[in-house]
C-alpha cells in the first residue's frame, strides 16, 4: 500500500522529523507557509503547484535547488520529481531555481549536534526535529553534508505526486470526467479512452485550481525511475564537452577580469604600483580590492600575465606563519582550558590504563588539505543602477545573495543569483570569497558584464584547508581482546571558522572536530573519545568529508594497532564489539567480498577500515603489493548502507570516486606553509591518484537501514586507514602521519 500524506502541500514545509521528534516550540513560524519564489514571475497560463514544478503551454520545468558540484544532485533531484509526476526527464527542463528559504535544509544542521546516528533515541529524535526547524526558520539553503537525499527524499516525490494529482483533476475540469477514471504517463493525462492530455496542454486549467492536498506516494515495487540503472540527466553532457560551467560563461560586451591578494593568508595590501600592468597589452584598467588588486583585460591569459607585473606592497600573515609552528600549536592543546568535547565516555578509560599492565600509545598526524576542484573559482557578474546579477556555481545562495547586496549597497532582493553547475568543489564552493571579490570589480566598473577567473595558483593558494590535526591515542588489551581505548584529538574548529565568514556565530562544541571518532558503534569496556579546539590559525572550511575524513584515519588506525597487540583478527574483533546491527552487516559484507582471512600471497597485505560518517556505515578492504618499485594498490573493496539505493549507477561511482579521492590524498598530499604563504600552487605539488595507480574497486551496496542516506561523502573515511592498515600487512611498517608518500613509495 503507498503511503497517503494528508499534508502534502505543508510536507514542503513541517519536516517528519520535527514531528517526530516531539518540537514544540516555534509553532506558528515553523508552520506558517513560505512563499513559492516560482510564483514571482510566472507568466500567463503557466501554473505552479509548489516551489519544485512549473509548468507552462511549453515545458515541464523541475526545480532542483540543491547545488551540483559533479555529485549527481540535480540528477538524483530530478528524478524524486519524475517518479511521481510521471515524466521521462528528456522531456522536461531541469533548473536550480533562485535563492529561496522555500528551499532549505532541514537536515544538515543535525551534523553540527552531538547526535550520534545510530540513536533512536527521545532527545536524538528531538535533536533532529530541531536541525529541521532552524533550517526552516532561517531559510538555510546549502548543499552539503550528504544532505540532499535525506533532505529531499519525501519533499520532491511529495512536490510531484502534488503536481500529478492536480493535473489530473485539471483534466476533469476540463473534460467533465471524474478524477478516477484517469490516469497519468509520460508527461499526460490519460482519459479512458486513452486519448492522451498533455500536461503542457493542461497548465492553464491547473493554474485556476488549488493544488490537491492529499496524495498518495507509489511503493518502491512500482517506481520506474528510482532504484534502476539509469544515466545521470547530465552525463552527456559532461560526456561530449557542451556542459556549461561557469568558468565557461560569455556574455555580449563582457570584459575578463582576475584578481591577485596578498599569497600570505590574512595580509593585506598597504598599496600597489601598476603602471607596468597598465603599458601592457589589452589592459583595461587595473583596480583596489579588499587585500589586493584586480585587472581587467580584453582576455583572461592577459588578466592573469599583468595581475603578476603589479607590484604590490604586502601586509605580513597574522597567523602562525610555519607548518612546523603549527603543529606546535595543536601540539600544545592538549590541556584542559582547551578541552572542547568529550561526547564519549564509557567505562573507567583512567582506571582501566593504570591496571593494564601493557599500555599502548601512538600519536597520529593529518596536515592541511586543498580542495583544490578542477574548474577554479569563477563568476561573471553585471552591476545596473538597482540590479546585480552573478551567474556562478555555489552551494550556498542566500548567503552569498546576503553578502553580495552588502557590498554593492543593494536590497538582497535586488540581487539575482544564477546558480550553474560547478566543475568540482570538495567543499569549497561553500566560500563566497571569489563572489565578494567580482562583485568589488563590478561597483567600479558598473553596466559591465565581468567575467572573473582566479588562475590556478591564485585558487590553490587562496583556500580555506581542510584543517591539520593531531591525535594522541592509548589503549590497553587483555585475554585477545580490546578493552580501552582513549582517543583525543586537537584541531582548529571548521565550524566556528566558516561561520565567521559568514557572519554567524559558533556556539557550543564543534562536534567536527571528533565526527567519525566519538559516534562509532563498537561497545568497548572503556571507551573515550576527547576534542580539543585549538586556536585559530590559517582559516580553515568543510572539505569533502568534513571532519570524519582525517578521524577516520586516526580512529581505525589505532583499533588495528589495538587488534594487532591483542593478537586478534582485525576484523573479527571489530565484528565482536560491534553492537550495531546495520554496520555488523557492512563489516560482513566487505569480509565475505574480500574473501577476508585467505592468504594473499608473499608480499602482500590486506587492510580493513571501518567508519560511521553521516548516518552511513562504511568498511573498506584494501589490498596492496609490495614491489621493487614501492607499494602497488591492487585493489579495493568497499560496502555501505544507505537504507535505499536509489540510482545504483551514481551510487557505485560516488563510493568508487570516495576510494580514489581518500587514496590519493592519503598518498601524497599536504598543504604546508612558510611566512602564511601556502607552498604547493598547482596540481605538479599536490598530485592526485594517478591512473595507473588507481585499484580495482568493488562496490556493493546494502539496503538494511529504515533511513535514506546520502553516499557523496561516506566513502572516503575508511580510505586512509585501510591503506595504512594494509601496509603494515604487507611490510610491518605502520605509518602515523600523512601523507603516507613521507615513508614509503608508490609503485
Amino acid at each position: 500500500m503507498g503511503r497517503v500524506r494528508t499534508i502534502a502541500r505543508r510536507s514542503f514545509l513541517v519536516g517528519s522529523a520535527a514531528i517526530l521528534g516531539g518540537v514544540a516550540f516555534g509553532t506558528y513560524l515553523y508552520k506558517r507557509e513560505v512563499e513559492n519564489p516560482l510564483e514571482a514571475d510566472l507568466a500567463p497560463g503557466a501554473a505552479t503547484f509548489n516551489p519544485f514544478v512549473k509548468i507552462d503551454g511549453e515545458a515541464v520545468t523541475l526545480i532542483t535547488p540543491r547545488a551540483d558540484v559533479g555529485q549527481g544532485a540535480y540528477s538524483i533531484q530530478a528524478h524524486l520529481i519524475a517518479e511521481e509526476l510521471d515524466v521521462d526527464l528528456d522531456s522536461v527542463r531541469i533548473e536550480p531555481g533562485p535563492p529561496s528559504p522555500a528551499y532549505y535544509n532541514g537536515v544538515v544542521a543535525a551534523e553540527c549536534m552531538p547526535i550520534a546516528a545510530t540513536s533512536d533515541s527521545f532527545m536524538a529524535r528531538t535533536g533532529r526535529g530541531a536541525s529541521d526547524v532552524v533550517g526552516k526558520l532561517i531559510g538555510l539553503q546549502l548543499t552539503g553534508g550528504s544532505s540532499t537525499v535525506p533532505d529531499m527524499y519525501e519533499r520532491l516525490r511529495v512536490a510531484g505526486a502534488v503536481a500529478r494529482e492536480t493535473l489530473i483533476a485539471a483534466a476533469a475540469k476540463q473534460t467533465g470526467l471524474p478524477a478516477s477514471e484517469l490516469r497519468t504517463e509520460q508527461g499526460a493525462v490519460l482519459l479512458p479512452d486513452e486519448t492522451r492530455l498533455a500536461y503542457t496542454d493542461l497548465a492553464a486549467v491547473a493554474a485556476e485550481i488549488t493544488p490537491v492536498d492529499e496524495v498518495t506516494l507509489r511503493d518502491p515495487p512500482d517506481w520506474r525511475h528510482l532504484g534502476k540503472p539509469h544515466m545521470r540527466t547530465d552525463m552527456m553532457a559532461k560526456s561530449t564537452g557542451t556542459q556549461t560551467y561557469g568558468i565557461d560563461m560569455t556574455m555580449d560586451g563582457m570584459v575578463f577580469a582576475t584578481t591577485r591578494t596578498n599569497p600570505a593568508l590574512g595580509g593585506g595590501i598597504v598599496g600597489f604600483d601598476a603602471s607596468e600592468a597598465e603599458a601592457m597589452r589589452g589592459i583595461k584598467a587595473v583596480l583596489p580590492i579588499s587585500g589586493g588588486i584586480a585587472v581587467v583585460a580584453d582576455n583572461t591569459w592577459r588578466a592573469f600575465q599583468a595581475a603578476q607585473a603589479v607590484a604590490c606592497d604586502w601586509v605580513p600573515t597574522p597567523y602562525i606563519g610555519e607548518t612546523e609552528k603549527q603543529f606546535e600549536e595543536v601540539a600544545g592543546s592538549f590541556t584542559e582550558d582547551r578541552q572542547d568535547s568529550r561526547f564519549k565516555d564509557e567505562g573507567d578509560v583512567l582506571a582501566a590504563l593504570d591496571a593494564a599492565e601493557d599500555v599502548l600509545e601512538a600519536e597520529y598526524r593529518i596536515p592541511y588539505l586543498a580542495h583544490a576542484p578542477l574548474e577554479p573559482m569563477s563568476a561573471m557578474v553585471k552591476l545596473a543602477e538597482d540590479r546585480l546579477d552573478i551567474w556562478t556555481g555555489t552551494q550556498i545562495p542566500r548567503f552569498m545573495q546576503m553578502s553580495a547586496a552588502e557590498i554593492a549597497g543593494l536590497d538582497k532582493e535586488q540581487v539575482h543569483i544564477h546558480v550553474l553547475v560547478s566543475g568540482g568543489s570538495f567543499g569549497r564552493r561553500l566560500e563566497d570569497d571569489y563572489v565578494r571579490q567580482a562583485v568589488e570589480i563590478a561597483v567600479q566598473m558598473p553596466d559591465t558584464p565581468i567575467k572573473m577567473v582566479w588562475s590556478r595558483e591564485e585558487d590553490m593558494t587562496h583556500d580555506f584547508p581542510r584543517p591539520l590535526a593531531i591525535a594522541r591515542a592509548r589503549g590497553a588489551v587483555s585475554d585477545g581482546a580490546v578493552q580501552a581505548f582513549d582517543l583525543s584529538i586537537a584541531a582548529p574548529s571548521v565550524t566556528a571558522s566558516s561561520l565567521a565568514r559568514l557572519g554567524q556565530p559558533a556556539i557550543g562544541p564543534d562536534v567536527a572536530i571528533v565526527a567519525g571518532a566519538w559516534d562509532q558503534p563498537f561497545q568497548i569496556p572503556n571507551y573515550r573519545v576527547t576534542g580539543y579546539r585549538v586556536p585559530p590559525m590559517v582559516p580553515v572550511s568543510s572539505w569533502r568529508s568534513v571532519g570524519a575524513s582525517g578521524n577516520g584515519f586516526l580512529h581505525e588506525s589505532f583499533m588495528d594497532e589495538l587488534c594487532h597487540a591483542a593478537g586478534v583478527d582485525p576484523l573479527e574483533e571489530r565484528l565482536r564489539l560491534c553492537w550495531h546491527d546495520s554496520s555488523r552487516k557492512v563489516l560482513e559484507a566487505v569480509g565475505e567480498m574480500s574473501d577476508w582471512g585467505s592468504d594473499p600471497g608473499p608480499g602482500r597485505g590486506r587492510g580493513i577500515a571501518f567508519t560511521l560518517a553521516f548516518g552511513v556505515p562504511t568498511a573498506q578492504v584494501c589490498e596492496v603489493t609490495q614491489t621493487e618499485d614501492g607499494i602497488r594498490i591492487d585493489k579495493v573493496y568497499v560496502a555501505a548502507e544507505v537504507g535505499r539505493v536509489l540510482d545504483p549507477v551514481n551510487f557505485e561511482a560516488q563510493l568508487a570516486g570516495g576510494v580514489i579521492w581518500g587514496l590519493g590524498h592519503a598518498m601524497n598530499c599536504e598543504i604546508t606553509y612558510e611566512g602564511g604563504v601556502a607552498q604547493q600552487d598547482n596540481y605538479h605539488a599536490y598530485e592526485g591518484l594517478r591512473l595507473h595507480q588507481t585499484p580495482q574497486i568493488e562496490v556493493r551496496g546494502l539496503e538494511n537501514g529504515d533511513q535514506i542516506r546520502g553516499i557523496g561523502e561516506p566513502g572516503v573515511p575508511p580510505a586512509a586507514p585501510a591503506l595504512g592498515n594494509a601496509i603494515f600487512a604487507a611490510t610491518g611498517t605502520r605509518i602515523r602521519a600523512l601523507p603516507f608518500s613521507r615513508q614509503v613509495d608508490f609503485a
